[in-house]
């Protein structure tokens, strides 16, 4: 058996970062796709070979002992310069890359991101494809982690110096109401006493809506607060209430369609921003590559079929 005892390790840098940034052995080692105890073996054997305590691991949740503070920059660094290592160890043979780890938001898993995967895994033959699907908080903070390489997300307004940023698509913030509702009459007096049905401002989204609602001194009566599209646009459909949404959200409920009427806002508009995000330097030409695909299948998917459906859409909707 080979001594490893007092040498510090790649991966025992890599269980220590995770649990920093998690707070928790067991949610670290989901994380990373270990066993708890082989986490806590890790941390174990680092903490022998630095001389010192990193970790107060009787602390719930776990915390930074000063010297795990302190080291903790170090960590990052030397992960930083592993990634970069093998991204330039690999810019010469793409097509030979292991492993993806792809995170995009749910709006795009009827159309875009099945189309998107079976594109690029021609293109990849070797590579292992990692599919992670979630609101976009959740991606951007996964990315932060090092849990996913590339994310397809909504702009949350945060920036990092490591970040490789994309934009794909803008969309307009629209109203969906129940078929037939507004007819000739001015919205805003139809809307004013129906309730909003309201997408939660637990995620980005339903905080955008919330902010621009705020902004512009809109109370409204925001009885409903729900987390999926799909509920929410059977309330609409059901004629309980209206909602703020953006297209790819009224399309991704699709089976209502025929039961709702999209409309503009009936006041000032505001929009959201679709992009590709990578850490940079760190996968080459890929990112790039991704975004180039992604603007063509958004195009095709998306945009002209909503387009086509309501014309008003032109310009606001849009690939960038």
């Amino acid at each position: 058996m080979v001594e490893t005892a007092g040498r510090i390790t790649l991966w025992g840098v890599e269980v220590f970062v995770a649990i920093a940034d998690e707070r928790s052995i067991s949610v670290a080692a989901r994380r990373l796709g270990v066993s708890p105890s082989s986490v806590s073996q890790q941390l174990t054997n680092l903490e022998a070979a630095l001389g010192t305590s990193l970790l107060d691991r009787s602390a719930r949740p776990v915390s930074l002992t000063a010297a795990g503070s302190l080291f903790l920059k170090r960590a990052q660094a030397i992960l930083n310069e592993a990634e970069q290592a093998k991204a330039e160890l690999t810019l010469g043979a793409m097509s030979q890359l292991s492993r993806l780890r792809l995170g995009m938001i749910e709006d795009f898993d009827a159309d875009v991101t099945p189309r998107l995967l079976s594109e690029v895994a021609g293109q990849l033959h070797s590579t292992r494809f990692l599919l992670e699907t979630g609101a976009s908080h959740r991606l951007h903070d996964q990315l932060d982690a090092r849990a996913l390489d590339v994310i397809v997300a909504a702009d949350t307004g945060a920036s990092a110096p490591w970040m490789e940023v994309h934009s794909l698509l803008e969309e307009p913030f629209v109203a969906a109401v129940p078929k037939g509702l507004i007819g000739d009459r001015d919205p805003r007096e139809v809307l004013k006493d129906l309730p909003l049905v309201q997408y939660t401002a637990r995620h980005h989204m339903g905080r955008v809506i919330s902010d621009n609602l705020a902004r512009q001194n809109l109370k409204l009566d925001n009885r409903f607060e729900l987390d999926s599209y799909h509920a929410i646009m059977a309330m609409v459909a059901g004629g309980a209430g209206w909602t703020i949404i953006t297209p790819l959200g009224f399309l991704r409920a699709h089976r209502f369609k025929d039961a709702a009427d999209l409309i503009e806002l009936p006041f000032a508009p505001f929009t959201r921003r679709i992009n590709l995000v990578a850490r940079a330097d760190m996968l080459g030409d890929l990112p790039r590559d991704l975004a180039a695909q992604c603007r063509t299948l958004l195009d095709t998917l998306i945009v002209e079929p909503a387009v086509r459906d309501y014309p008003w859409l032109k310009g606001t909707l849009r690939v960038l």
